[in-house]
Formats: structure tokens, sequence, C-alpha cells
């Protein structure tokens, strides 16, 4: 297994890249992320993702070991080949799809070409825990943070005025998945008002 390539760099493009180790020059499969983070660099270091298949053998570099791992957590759901994780970290940075994978947001990674809304769906279901074990990014932990607290206040409140903690909790869930941007409790309680009518 090669961890990462350390060389010269021969070639570059916005999908690969041509990195050259003592005389051989590998070819590299790259994302958008990472290319925008080669600029202006002859000396790289790429962390890498070997991917073999019946009938190809192709290498995949990230700039950081973060990137390369979150990859690997990509390809490890069903449905989620190795060009599919690269155009979902070539869509959004590490955190942002990091943020969408821990606060369920669907919509977010539904955009991104291939993607549709079921395996956007299975992306969370199977990743969400993966990704809050390997660390998130202080921002994203913040976001989760805020989410928590949204929940229980606005949780607090609804079975304050009388309603069914389990119905309300499946609803709070859902109107925050849809509407990611909430940052008030009083827009999300009447979020889920209007949601029960």
């Amino acid at each position: 297994m090669i961890g990462y390539l350390s060389g010269k760099l021969a070639y570059k493009s916005p999908t690969y890249v041509y990195v050259e180790c003592m005389g051989v020059g590998y070819h590299v499969n790259i994302s958008l992320n990472t290319f925008s983070k080669l600029e202006g660099k002859t000396d790289v270091k790429l962390f890498t993702s070997l991917q073999v298949r019946e009938d190809d053998m192709s290498l995949y570099g990230f700039y950081d070991e973060e990137e390369r791992l979150l990859f690997t957590q990509l390809i490890s759901v069903s449905g989620v080949g190795a060009n599919t994780a690269r155009i979902i970290l070539s869509y959004m940075t590490v955190e942002d799809a990091k943020r969408a994978i821990v606060n369920g947001d669907a919509v977010s990674l539904s955009k991104v070409k291939g993607i549709g809304a079921k395996t956007a769906q299975k992306i969370i279901i199977d990743l969400k825990e993966k990704v809050i074990k390997s660390g998130t990014p202080e921002s994203t932990q913040t976001v989760v943070n805020q989410d928590n607290n949204l929940r229980s206040d606005a949780l607090s409140a609804m079975i304050a005025l009388g309603f069914p903690k389990a119905t309300i909790e499946k609803t709070i869930n859902q109107v925050m998945q849809k509407n990611p941007e909430i940052a008030q409790v009083e827009d999300l309680i009447k979020l889920v008002l209007k949601h029960m009518n």
C-alpha cells in the first residue's frame, strides 16, 4: 500500500497530476480541493489511496490526511465509488462535507452530481458516527453544538406547551434537516408548529 508520494510536480490538471518520484512518474487522480492547494508548488507530498478493480488500478491523491480519510469513509458506503467520492470532495470542502454528514444535511449532499436523495441519506446514516469519532472541524463541532442546543430548547418549550415528546422530537429533526440554516429557537418552533398543522 502506498501511503503517500513525495516528489516533483511534473504536470497538473484539475482532475489529475503527474508526480515524479526517483525518475518514475505517477498518475494521481485528485479533487478540485487538492488542485487548488497545489497552486504554485513544484515539490509536493500527496497522501494516497490505491483503488483496485478487475480491469483497472487507480491512484487517488490528497493534499492532507483529513481529505484522504474522508475519501476512504465515503467509498465504504454502498453505491459510492471512488470517482463519486472525488466529485463530492471537488464540489464541497472537507469541512463542508463533514458538516453536511454530521448535521444530516441530505439537501447539500444531493446537490452533488451523481448523488441522489437516497444515496445522500445512506452516506449520512453510514458515516455520521464515524465522522464524529474521527474528529470534526472546530466550526463543524460548533454547528453541531448549536443544533443540539436548538433541539433541546425547542423540545423543552414544546413539551411545556403540552405536545408529546416522541412526536415533537421526530418533527424537530425533520424540520431541521429541511432547514439547516435555522439559528433561532423561536423560528424553529414556528416551523415545527406549521409542519404539524
